[in-house]
């Protein structure tokens, strides 16, 4: 068996794969990671089928390939990795700007982690800051698992899962989701399952850096049945409909059963903050809420969730198989704030079947006001 390289101190060395054919821009990276003695690049390829020959042998951990290339380029290659030896893999190309959002969420739906821009200038325009970035999302990336993405299975071959029981006792009237790494593809899997007349509001929040925010709504709209549209301040929240917050905006939900979308201070480092989501909609909506926590690092929204269940409504944690990075739903667990713990493909029928008696014309917040 193939021992990994160590460092003085005995840890483990993080083994890079690059998949770059700009000689210029492999001799950029390798300065750009020369000094960091916990990450080693064990290889390098100029395109995705040299990539594939060299991973069973160099066993990375992690693969950080350009899109652009010739004979397999970095999308064919991101979902070959994928079928074959799931890794993470991180993209590290000019076209994954904020406003190339096509490229962006096609190379997530092909199974890729994570991105990073190299500047327009190219790599020595920016060398520090993106020196900096790069090193820290290969870290982050090490201790990502990732979920093989075999090839469908055709119509008459695949087995449709059973049907999923309605919870008794829960009659939802809005449906919370939040998610941090891995969340895209979660997300995208989920409200794929949902139908264009689902009868119950949704509010997302997704971590994602400044500037994405509108790329990941649009994408979801383009692939999902269901609505998929930003808050507006001061809305109420209608069925068959997914809100995500403005760009580098919190959303909650305010007293009044309407969106608020604030430029408040980060909250636990994150801004959209998944518990200021999730509290608001406990303290608003109580029993007819739903919270649901899915992969992503760190804790936010695990106290969220908490105080969802604390408040009589019903929640769900996504299980530690099917995660990306199981910090945010571990956390929601430990601390008992989950009534179900799921696999990310029975997340999206589970909430069907909670739904499956709401009216899709009920006016979500009518429980609210008969209240005050």
């Amino acid at each position: 068996m193939m021992k990994r390289r160590v460092d003085a101190e005995g840890d483990h060395k993080i083994r890079v794969l690059v998949v770059e054919d700009s000689a210029i821009s492999v001799e950029l990276i390798r300065r750009m990671l020369a000094d960091t003695p916990d990450i080693d690049i064990v290889g390098t390829a100029t395109n995705g089928v040299e990539a594939l020959e060299l991973i069973p042998r160099l066993r990375p951990d992690v693969i950080c390939t350009e899109l652009h290339m010739p004979k397999m380029d970095g999308f064919e290659l991101t979902r070959e990795v994928m079928a074959r030896h799931p890794l993470p893999i991180l993209i590290l190309s000019i076209s994954v700007q904020a406003e190339q959002e096509h490229n962006i969420f096609q190379t997530l739906e092909a199974g890729a982690v994570d991105i990073l821009a190299k500047p327009r200038g190219g790599l020595e325009a920016d060398f520090g800051v993106i020196a900096h970035e790069l090193i820290q999302k290969i870290r982050i990336l090490k201790g990502v698992k990732v979920i093989s993405r075999r090839r469908a299975a055709s119509a008459s071959t695949a087995q449709p899962a059973p049907p999923l029981p309605r919870p008794t006792r829960v009659t939802p009237r809005i449906i919370a989701l939040g998610a941090s790494t891995g969340g895209p593809q979660a997300l995208d899997a989920i409200l794929r399952e949902l139908p264009a007349d689902f009868a119950t509001p949704l509010v997302c929040v997704q971590h994602i850096a400044e500037g994405f925010m509108q790329g990941l709504v649009d994408w979801l709209a383009n692939s999902c049945s269901i609505r998929v549209s930003t808050a507006v301040e001061g809305a109420e929240p209608r069925p068959g409909t997914a809100y995500f917050p403005p760009n580098n905006r919190h959303i909650e939900i305010d007293a009044n059963g309407r969106f608020r979308c604030s430029a408040a201070l980060p909250f636990g480092g994150h801004r959209p903050s998944v518990n200021i989501a999730f509290s608001s909609i406990a303290r608003h909506y109580g029993d007819a809420a739903v919270g649901v926590l899915l992969t992503g690092m760190g804790q936010d929204g695990a106290q969220g969730l908490l105080e969802i269940i604390r408040a009589g409504g019903y929640t769900i944690a996504q299980d530690e198989e099917s995660s990306v990075v199981f910090g945010m739903p571990m956390r929601a667990i430990e601390l008992g704030a989950a009534s179900q713990v799921l696999p990310l493909q029975r997340i999206g029928p589970t909430l069907r079947a909670l739904t499956a008696g709401n009216a899709a014309s009920h006016d979500p917040n009518r429980r609210m006001r008969a209240r005050q």
